[in-house]
């Protein structure tokens, strides 16, 4: 037995060492493909970093002009202080201030007023700058001059009074300073100045400027685009207001960052409904119609509308992550490997995961119409906008398919002006003479910054006017740095005396350039 054992282990021995001898061979080889698999990789990675770099500048000569400075500082401060509100409520709207702000502007800009055509849609003004070539399509360059209403209770939060225009610490202050007053303002001025020099345009050019965007513009923009669809008006493109020149936004880009909106974002508004048995609080039900709403929204937040990095999207982070860090570069240069952490972390950013996929956002709840009373129907309010990829069909279609079971309806609201809501605009072209102008114009005042098309994610005049233009974009030409955000219907909003002064100057030079074309 002894021997038979001793036998038993010298065969299981050689077994081992000759098994092993045939193993070892494999791995070093398994190891050695792995490891040059991982090199071959790494390689390809690294490759297509070093490849992923700007385009070769091609900047435009810089140009300059002579403004008097403090004047056009000083038109910007007075305009602030017309309080051109627009409310919710149209009973709210104060008639004289929006009456008082045309007469200043045809006293302030007397030449343009009484050279230019002009035709009021209620207190809206189309300005017509007839060009030398009435066979060219025409162009329109607009903004709006009505304000959101300050926030009751914020008064004091101002570190200037919000209507006062104070010029202070080299800033322009007050509501209207960047949405959108200054970009009124400095369009009236780059016309002021042309045409106290005598240019006179080759291609026509309209100047609109709205007293109603705050609210839909569809007293104001959607007549205007009523008018000149029914004289046979199509524009070849259109510059609204939108993104700025993005100061500090990019991890580790310290360029400024002009994104030209392209396109807008639409929106849609429904109503998810929980609905329960009512009766008295003293008794309630294992789960009330306010506990299935809240199941519904849990889970429609849990759920939101698939996105992803493509189409435009791709377009603006391909350009903008040539000019990042090397880790940042490599993500982006490496799409086909890492898309899925890029898209994860993009999303963990509000502003980030706006530009990736329509928004999902409960904004209103109410439920039972006293304490002691258990509702029969809790509803939510939920805005969505809605990215171009995606239609106010597929929305609904989602939400249903997330939240709607026997307890929960999905309910549509129609919005005045808007049926059911608004879809998102076309997409213009990044690649045609208008939005080449405006790449040039801004150029050849900032120099080497960075251009590239983005998405708005909020609304704009352009819902409207886009239907009467071939191509139409938005882009204020002022610097803004994360630390002015707030301002945009919030509190403290100003622009810088100095950024204002720029933006004139790209209005100047795109007039030059876009009406001789």
């Amino acid at each position: 037995m002894i021997f038979k054992g001793c036998k038993y282990r010298r065969y299981e021995a050689w077994y081992k060492f000759n098994l092993l001898k045939l193993i070892l061979p494999m791995l070093k080889h398994t190891f050695k493909i792995v490891g040059l698999s991982v090199l071959v990789l790494l390689i390809v990675i690294v490759t297509r970093t070093l490849l992923h770099t700007p385009e070769a500048a091609n900047l435009p000569e810089t140009v300059d002009y002579s403004l008097d400075e403090d004047l056009l500082l000083a038109h910007l401060s007075e305009s602030i202080q017309f309080q051109t509100i627009s409310h919710e409520n149209s009973q709210g709207v104060n008639a004289q201030d929006f009456a008082n702000f045309q007469y200043w502007v045809s006293q302030t800009y007397s030449q343009l007023h009484q050279t230019l055509e002009l035709k009021t849609f209620n207190d809206t003004m189309l300005y017509k700058w007839v060009g030398t070539d009435t066979t060219l399509k025409p162009i329109l360059i607009t903004g709006h001059y009505d304000v959101v209403p300050i926030i009751p209770g914020t008064e004091s939060l101002w570190k200037q009074p919000p209507f006062s225009g104070t010029i202070h610490d080299g800033f322009v202050w007050g509501r209207g300073a960047l949405d959108d007053k200054s970009g009124v303002i400095g369009i009236l001025e780059a016309v002021n100045y042309l045409m106290a020099r005598g240019h006179q345009p080759k291609r026509s050019i309209y100047l609109s400027f709205g007293h109603d965007e705050e609210i839909g513009g569809v007293k104001g923009a959607a007549l205007v685009a009523d008018y000149l669809e029914d004289t046979g008006v199509q524009l070849a493109w259109s510059l609204d207001e939108g993104s700025f020149l993005l100061d500090g936004f990019l991890p580790g880009v310290d360029k400024l960052v002009a994104t030209i909106n392209v396109a807008e974002k639409g929106m849609t508004t429904l109503q998810i409904v929980g609905k329960g048995v009512g009766g008295h609080s003293s008794m309630p039900p294992s789960q009330t119609a306010v506990g299935v709403l809240a199941e519904a929204i849990t889970k429609l937040e849990e759920n939101p509308i698939p996105g992803g990095l493509d189409g435009l999207t791709l377009a603006m982070f391909d350009t903008t992550s040539r000019e990042m860090p090397f880790s940042y570069k490599m993500l982006f240069a490496n799409r086909w490997l890492f898309s899925g952490l890029i898209e994860a972390v993009l999303a963990e950013d509000p502003a980030m995961n706006a530009t990736l996929r329509t928004t999902t956002a409960p904004t209103m709840l109410s439920a039972s119409v006293k304490t002691n009373v258990l509702p029969i129907e809790a509803i939510a309010t939920v805005n969505f906008r809605v990215h171009p990829r995606d239609t106010l069909e597929s929305i609904f279609e989602h939400v249903s398919e997330v939240v709607e079971n026997d307890n929960v309806e999905v309910r549509p609201m129609v919005w005045d002006g808007f049926g059911l809501g608004k879809s998102a605009s076309q997409v213009s072209s990044w690649e045609s003479k208008g939005y080449i102008s405006i790449e040039k114009s801004i150029k050849s005042i900032y120099g080497d910054v960075i251009v590239a098309p983005g998405l708005m994610l909020a609304a704009s005049d352009s819902r409207h006017y886009g239907r009467v233009s071939d191509n139409a974009y938005r882009f204020n030409p002022f610097p803004l740095t994360r630390d002015q955000l707030t301002g945009f219907h919030g509190t403290n909003e100003r622009i810088g005396a100095d950024d204002f002064i720029r933006g004139v100057k790209v209005y100047i030079r795109l007039l030059e350039v876009g009406s001789s074309q």
